[in-house]
This record gives C-alpha cells, sequence and structure tokens, in this order.
C-alpha cells in the first residue's frame, strides 16, 4: 500500500512548473482576445468612419434610430448632419448616429 502512496506522490507535492509556463499562457490568452475581439472592432470603427468622411449632399443613410433620410447638409463646427425626410422636414443628427448607407431601390 505505502508502494502505490509513493508512485502516485504525496498529496499536496510539487507542484513544479516553470514561471515562464503561466507567462506564455497569460501572453497567449491575450493574443486570442485581441484577435477575436479588439482587432475586428477596430476594423468596424475604421470603416464607419470612412464612410462618414465619404457622405456627400444627397446620399440616403440609415440613423441609429431605424430612420431613413436623405442628407441635407452639413454642420462641422458642431459635427452634425441635417437629414431630410419628405419634403419639408429636416432633422438635426449626430454624425455619430448615421449608422450607414441605405441601399438604393
Amino acid at each position: 500500500m505505502s508502494y502505490l502512496i509513493l508512485a502516485l506522490g504525496a498529496p499536496g507535492g510539487d507542484q513544479g512548473g516553470s514561471p515562464y509556463g503561466m507567462l506564455i499562457m497569460l501572453a497567449l490568452m491575450f493574443a486570442v482576445i485581441y484577435f477575436l475581439l479588439i482587432r475586428p472592432q477596430q476594423k468596424r470603427q475604421k470603416q464607419q468612419q470612412k464612410m462618414l468622411s465619404e457622405l456627400v449632399k444627397g446620399d440616403k443613410v440609415i440613423t441609429s434610430a431605424g430612420m431613413l433620410g436623405t442628407v441635407h447638409g452639413f454642420n462641422e463646427k458642431e459635427n452634425t448632419i441635417v437629414l431630410k425626410f419628405g419634403e419639408n422636414v429636416k432633422i438635426e443628427f449626430l454624425r455619430s448616429s448615421i449608422t450607414g448607407k441605405a441601399e438604393p431601390r
């Protein structure tokens, strides 16, 4: 019986291992998080900024509220866009509330 205990090792025995193993695991976890979460988000953010900078008067856009409108004007000082809905309805939105261009029908 004592031979079996010695073969299996004493409980709470040497945990051993290299401290570098833990650092490598942390680095791998960070790399996975970076490539699966952070990098794609940065890519989407760059695409959004590019789309907003390329907007011109007359483009049809969608707001974050789901409203479809046509770009009527820009206010660079306040970072807003004036959208036209129908004939006489113009509403001012923050640039950040524009989610994308509307598909032509």
